[in-house]
């Protein structure tokens, strides 16, 4: 792997296999997707979907789970849900909120990838892949 995509990789924090990450729609995060696409895959994320992905996955620094108790205390939103709408609505950013972890380790998808070594577009399973990218994490959780 060439040392720029590398360092692209880490400052989006994806260090892992398996490894999602919630980032804002901006076009400096366009332009290190498009220069990781054929490492990555990544689209937009629906409210129910993230709703179960910070139920099921979200976690606080000392690795405790992340609660509703929690995000009423620490945040303005009385729920996961409500935070959930405020993230899908770019409101607030995932990575702003206190002692979070920015990062969600998933399993690998069951049933698997659809093909590991092309883009989405040409049936494979790298690069955007849009509202599809639901379908995926849902398998991972």
């Amino acid at each position: 792997m060439k040392p720029d995509i590398k360092k692209t990789l880490q400052m989006l924090r994806l260090t892992w296999v398996n490894h999602c990450v919630l980032i804002r729609d901006v076009s400096s995060y366009r332009g290190m997707l498009n220069k990781v696409k054929d490492y990555v895959t990544w689209g937009e994320i629906n409210r129910d979907t993230l709703v179960d992905l910070l139920k099921s996955r979200g976690r606080l620094e000392g690795d405790k789970p992340l609660t509703d108790e929690y995000v009423k205390s620490a945040t303005s939103y009385g729920s996961i849900e409500e935070l959930a709408s405020a993230l899908v609505e770019d409101a607030i950013g995932y990575q702003e909120l206190p002692n979070v972890k920015p990062v969600f380790r998933l399993h690998p998808p069951k049933k698997g990838y659809e093909g590991i070594k092309r883009a989405f577009k040409n049936k494979g399973a790298l690069g955007y892949r849009g509202e599809a990218i639901n379908d995926l994490i849902r398998r991972m959780l």
